[in-house]
């Protein structure tokens, strides 16, 4: 059995407030993307457990993928047998994209389809939760506001169709934790939940990522791709997540070519129908 997930972009992310628990109170408003961009993983019942991988290497030992951890959580949790688990690695890692958070939605859902578990998407959400603060994100794959560490998903309306959206990833990176690590939280003039209702166009204006001030500093060249995409026409740039993708939003197919991996995206579907 196989599934195919794809990624997100954060189109503003607030830092609220340092928690008793260790994370970081957030507000942030998540967008998928498709287009083509996925990782792809496939489960088939075996005696033994075993994980493998192709594509793009990954960053991390076998035991820390999340795929991994997704499967044992499943297992635990429902008693399963073992099983074969192959993830074809197409998203780049260390790019603020959610793309091991999807990779572990995947495996969640293909263990519910191949063993017949029966479980709900809310009933997923909640096992998401515990594997990482985004994860949550991808049961449903719908344009949404996350808050708390950002497991509360709640939808949003957002329909950007007919707009194209280039993302770039140059090789460069920060880790999540040393990001974190490099802000102060505040309260912003206006919640990413408000400031979303504005125009697309007036986006630049109101819409922010919290992480980029610091990152920028350490990872100018974030700065520099950025600017060019604001030079070359984007109706609106930013940084997703932690970086270190900048994507930008536009009207038309931007002409702009970067020496980096990019990926340029036409929305075709009005939010929360993908």
């Amino acid at each position: 059995m196989i599934i195919s997930n794809n990624c997100k972009i954060n189109l503003s992310l607030a830092l609220l407030k340092r928690r008793e628990d260790g994370f970081t109170e957030i507000e942030t408003i998540m967008f998928p993307i498709g287009g083509g961009l996925c990782d792809i993983v496939e489960m088939i019942e075996s005696s033994e457990f075993e994980f493998s991988a192709g594509g793009i290497a990954i960053d991390c030992p076998p035991n820390d993928n999340l795929c991994v951890k997704a499967f044992q959580l499943m297992q635990k949790k429902f008693n399963l047998p073992n099983a074969k688990v192959h993830l074809y690695k197409q998203i780049p890692f260390g790019a603020g994209l959610g793309a091991g958070s999807a990779n572990a939605v995947a495996v969640l859902k293909l263990c519910n389809n191949l063993f017949e578990l029966n479980q709900s998407n809310e009933q997923l959400e909640c096992i998401a939760a515990e594997l990482g603060s985004d994860t949550a994100f991808f049961v449903k794959n719908q344009s949404a506001i996350a808050r708390g560490r950002g497991e509360l998903i709640s939808p949003i309306e957002i329909d950007l169709r007919g707009y194209y959206i280039l993302l770039v990833k140059p090789n460069v990176g920060v880790s999540t934790k040393e990001a974190y690590s490099m802000i102060t939280p505040r309260l912003p003039d206006i919640m990413p939940s408000e400031a979303i209702q504005y125009p697309v166009r007036e986006w630049h204006r109101v819409l922010k990522n919290d992480f980029e001030e610091s990152i920028f500093e350490k990872l100018p060249v974030l700065s520099i791709i950025k600017g060019e995409m604001y030079r070359q026409g984007a109706l609106y740039a930013s940084m997703s997540g932690s970086g270190s993708t900048i994507y930008g939003i536009f009207d038309n197919p931007p002409a702009i070519k970067f020496p980096h991996f990019s990926h340029c995206y036409k929305v075709e579907y009005t939010t929360n129908q993908k």
